[in-house]
């Protein structure tokens, strides 16, 4: 198995698992598709892609058309998709991926985790080549074998497909995503999630005792309401 497989273990119910925090991010990113690419998912395949989201969290039916409706409301603001990067106590690089419709509150609060929490925020560039930017789909895997769908999609960007309990997972370079998710479409697989995420190239294992400072960042990071997701090239243990 390959990296991608790993990052997926270790990440998995470690983090993001409170659904409050899950339909807050989801409801920015209807709002961001809709004003993007306008409310009908017919015409608009990032919006598709974030109602598939919502439904695999379980996000009732209501949310999702209740925040379309409001994202197609011309006094609804915009978010801003920012990206963060610095460090973290003991060398551990963090990239920090936010949507705001307030930036000076967002650079204010993220920069004060870092100080707080002995680590300091980086410039633009500082850290974030230290990632590989990928996207990835998780499919109904009935009647589908992985290395058949890892061969069938190679061709579409594909670099690593396997199984787990929930379905078969593809992922692929970040500029892959649409070329992928058409042939999906295309060929009638069930789409039951998709997403991007930074999988860090290199990571470092740290002391329980280091690990705990690091933890402390991360937490604050996370708990932000205008944080989506937040990467690190700490080891992780599953």
């Amino acid at each position: 198995m390959g990296r991608a497989f790993e990052f997926r273990k270790a990440r998995k119910m470690k983090r993001w698992s409170a659904m409050s925090k899950a339909f807050t991010r989801i409801g920015k990113d209807i709002v961001m598709a809709v004003k993007e690419g306008g409310p009908d998912p017919a015409s608009n395949s990032r919006l598709r892609a974030v109602i598939q989201n919502a439904k695999s969290v379980n996000m009732p039916k209501d949310n999702v058309e209740r925040a379309i409706k409001k994202a197609s409301d011309k006094s609804q603001g915009d978010y801003k998709e920012v990206i963060f990067e610095g460090y973290a106590p003991h060398g551990i690089a963090v990239l920090v991926e936010t949507a705001t419709d307030n930036n000076t509150r967002t650079v204010a609060n993220v920069r004060s985790y870092f100080n707080k929490c002995d680590g300091s925020l980086g410039t633009s560039g500082s850290v974030v080549f230290m990632f590989d930017h990928t996207c990835n789909f998780r499919i109904n895997a009935e009647g589908l074998d992985p290395e058949e769908v890892e061969l069938e999609f190679i061709d579409y960007g594909a670099e690593e497909v396997f199984a787990d309990e929930d379905g078969i997972l593809i992922y692929a370079p970040f500029e892959s995503f649409g070329a992928i998710q058409a042939a999906l479409e295309e060929k009638n697989i069930e789409i039951l999630s998709s997403g991007f995420e930074r999988i860090p190239q290199v990571t470092k294992e740290l002391s329980p005792e280091h690990a705990a400072d690091v933890e402390k960042l991360l937490e604050k990071l996370e708990e932000d309401d205008d944080v989506q997701y937040v990467y690190h090239t700490m080891q992780e243990t599953d």
